[in-house]
């Protein structure tokens, strides 16, 4: 097909969703009117009547200034919010973010910041960018953005004023523990690398683990391949690829990603809609000859649109097992329409399937917006099963699955497994996060605070603490930074005098574990990079644990599947 399409998480700012890039030629949205219903819609001339009328007499009669702009904003966004939740408006500025998304690349500082409670920290800056190279760190606390004050600024806004034109100059202010006046740093923008791999590292002797976490974009495909020739390398023989939290992007690079691991000529994903879609488009994996190894792919929540593509298509075809949490279920195929004056708008203009027929989109006509987006459905709907976790290479046992969406078909797949339509992936093994209580919430909080003030050198007794400057591109090692008994100590003496955290010695002592975590996760971050840190949390995740444990049961149900076993 000549045309792409893109794949939106729509997943917006409350849950710090990316959307990934453009697709198609860019054309004028073409007004159409609907059909069927109970009551007959009224001509396409009358609505245009009644909205000319409706703007005439706003402009002729209304007390006050008219911001038009915003006004033409506001109502556009409502008539596609009376579409469905993925259909959306794009102001100029936002435009352009979503055009810079799908490049994998996007003009700032190169810094990752994050929100605390008085304020957006820098967490760590990007190797090779303008923020590593004039010592930008982890813990400085941004002030204000080219004069204007940022200490009550979200970290979406921050984000924003950061962002700007290539070869622009920013000047930022910032507040970093041990420096006692405040800190300007007057930074160039430049291209920075938004790659969609995070990692891709050895998790254990033979097994590798690539975490796909960060849309689908122009690069994703050449990215997987790169790291799957650099893990081999390294003697990988199964894998767990992590696509939580991966909130889609471009279709075709989901299919890229599915033909890494799909036998050539296998259906990925089928798309159904009106007017140029009077037949389903199916698409194939293609490329060389896929990666034979034993593979896991853990979703969750958080996992929407072309992620759901790719582990749809390993489940259907039983290349894999999928081990976590309930995807998203996002089915809709968005457009996107450049319109005049370099605004835009993503339509919905089809739906997706998976290979055997699964339509993976829930229900968004009950509800609020809120609800769909923070998917209330699945703390209250009870659990959909799916096929044991224990998979024989004998013929497996079909289950019966409980759906998710009453609306969703049974639908069997490979090695007979059956598996219900309309509310996103259902894992084949349920494994839940890391529980964050309100008490660990805080304990993260004040290991941050307390870890700004070590990395500093402020704490007596731990000057060897001091991150002088950052080392990129270092696995660190059990001894460096400990968190032995004495850092753990100080860390009670400090948060007895921390007002704000609210921890009590009991809650310490019960988290304790906990505790330690989060503290050699903030200091490793410190010294040696933010992908450094999530690494190390990855090392003690109940899913990528539970993942590993899967590993010989995916080998056994690929090798069921490619003998024909229990296949219709």
């Amino acid at each position: 097909m000549a045309k792409r399409f893109i794949i939106i998480a729509g997943l917006i700012i409350l849950i710090a969703a990316v959307v990934g890039g453009t697709i198609g030629s860019s054309r004028r949205l073409r007004r159409s009117v609907s059909v069927g219903g109970s009551v007959p819609n009224k001509p396409s001339e009358e609505i245009e009547k009644d909205y000319n009328e409706a703007v005439s007499t706003i402009s002729s009669s209304y007390a006050g200034d008219i911001d038009y702009e915003k006004a033409t904003q506001a109502a556009v966004q409502g008539m596609l919010s009376t579409l469905d939740p993925h259909s959306m408006y794009f102001p100029y500025n936002e435009f352009r973010k979503l055009k810079e998304d799908q490049d994998s690349r996007f003009y700032g500082i190169g810094v990752t910041i994050v929100q605390h409670r008085d304020g957006v920290y820098i967490q760590s800056a990007v190797e090779n960018t303008p923020a590593a190279r004039l010592g930008l760190r982890y813990g400085d606390r941004i002030l204000e953005v080219d004069g204007k004050d940022a200490r009550d600024w979200p970290s979406e806004q921050v984000s924003k004023h950061v962002r700007g034109g290539r070869g622009e100059p920013v000047t930022i202010k910032v507040e970093r523990a041990g420096s006692e006046p405040p800190l300007y740093f007057t930074i160039v923008r430049e291209s920075v690398p938004l790659p969609s791999i995070r990692d891709a590292y050895m998790v254990r002797p033979g097994t590798g683990y690539i975490g796909l976490t960060r849309g689908f974009q122009h690069t994703s495909d050449e990215e997987l391949r790169e790291a799957l020739n650099k893990l081999k390398d390294q003697g990988m023989r199964q894998l767990v690829l992590d696509l939580r939290g991966n909130p889609g992007g471009l279709l075709d690079q989901a299919i890229d990603v599915s033909s890494e691991f799909l036998p050539r000529g296998q259906v990925v994903v089928s798309v159904r809609g009106r007017s140029e879609y009077s037949e389903p488009i199916i698409y194939k994996s293609r490329g060389a000859e896929p990666e034979d190894v034993p593979l896991v792919v853990l979703i969750n929540r958080g996992t929407a649109s072309a992620s759901e593509i790719v582990a749809g298509a390993i489940q259907d075809h039983g290349r894999g097992l999928i081990v976590g949490e309930t995807s998203f279920g996002k089915g809709l195929v968005q457009r996107v329409f450049q319109l005049p004056f370099n605004t835009g708008l993503t339509l919905t203009t089809a739906r997706y399937y998976t290979p055997y027929g699964r339509s993976l989109q829930r229900d968004y006509s009950t509800g609020s917006f809120y609800d769909y987006i923070v998917r209330h459905d699945l703390d209250d709907a009870p659990p959909q099963l799916s096929p044991p976790p224990a998979v024989n290479p004998t013929p497996l046992e079909q289950t019966s699955p409980t759906p998710l969406s009453p609306s969703g078909a049974a639908v069997k797949t490979a090695a007979g497994r059956v598996f219900y339509g309309g509310g996103g992936i259902t894992p084949d093994i349920e494994a839940k996060p890391l529980n964050f209580t309100p008490v660990r919430n805080r304990i993260a909080e004040a290991g941050f605070q307390f870890t700004r003030q070590l990395a500093a050198g402020l704490i007596p007794g731990f000057e060897s603490y001091k991150v002088e400057k950052v080392q990129y591109g270092k696995n660190p090692k059990s001894g460096d930074y400990p968190i032995t008994d004495r850092v753990v100590e100080a860390f009670r003496n400090w948060v007895r005098t921390d007002t704000e955290s609210q921890l009590t010695p009991a809650q310490l002592d019960e988290e304790l574990e906990f505790v330690k975590l989060r503290l050699r996760e903030e200091i490793i971050t410190a010294a040696f990079s933010n992908d450094a840190g999530a690494r190390l949390l990855l090392d003690a995740d109940p899913q990528v644990l539970r993942a590993l444990e899967a590993l010989p049961d995916a080998k056994r149900l690929a090798e069921t599947v490619r003998s024909g076993t229990s296949q219709s």
